[in-house]
């Protein structure tokens, strides 16, 4: 599985663009806007977008779903169900923010943990991680040893807690009964900011190290 991350929003938001290398078919995750730089990404590679993964709704991860959606006739995968409600205020979020105006839309599969969603000949695991939103996912290829946090978890940093159904407690627990399972060795993207190891946040996060 390869992957390149382009920062979208003047959120800095980590968009990925996630392949898999025999079939060239790609799926996007989280793109949230600028998506001129997020397709020249597919072009540039020669990829086929299959699909549209969502961690969770907020504007700089879900902002260009639609767009992107309606342009590539491709399925959106994601989040959990108990995000629905922040899809549906996008319009809201958009003009709160100063984002250009959004459309909302229905994923075409809403996921829950436990499920499975495929990137070409690539399977990745979905685990349901609320605390930041309420229907936060994370997806993780175990071959790859990559997780796709959104904004569960940070390098030396978590998730707002602030926003509406947001828990600290609930976000804690998804990441220390959640993600630490995964593996020390688990490198992850987190939606803002440097990669890191769930090792490493173990070793260092102030917020959740052991």
């Amino acid at each position: 599985m390869k992957y390149q991350i382009v920062p979208v929003t003047p959120f800095e938001q980590n968009c990925t663009v996630l392949w898999c290398d025999q079939s060239k078919k790609a799926a996007v995750v989280d793109p949230g806007g600028d998506l001129g730089r997020v397709t020249a990404v597919l072009d540039k590679e020669g990829l086929m977008l299959e699909k549209i993964l969502l961690t969770h709704a907020h504007i700089d991860h879900a902002g260009g779903t639609a767009q992107l959606a309606k342009q590539y006739a491709v399925p959106i995968e994601g989040p959990h169900k108990e995000d629905k409600f922040w899809i549906d205020a996008l319009p809201q979020q958009s003009q709160m923010f100063g984002f250009p105006s959004v459309e909302t839309f229905t994923p075409d599969r809403w996921l829950k943990d436990g499920d499975l969603v495929t990137v070409g000949d690539e399977t990745l695991n979905v685990v349901h991680c609320p605390g930041h939103t309420p229907g936060h996912v994370v997806f993780h290829s175990s071959d790859a040893q990559l997780a796709l946090v959104g904004d569960v978890l940070f390098h030396g940093g978590i998730g707002r807690t602030d926003f509406p159904k947001g828990d600290h407690a609930t976000l804690i627990r998804s990441i220390k009964s959640n993600l630490w399972p995964l593996g020390n060795n688990t490198s992850f993207i987190p939606g803002h900011g440097p990669m890191s190891t769930f090792g490493e946040e173990r070793r260092s996060n102030p917020f959740v190290a052991d």
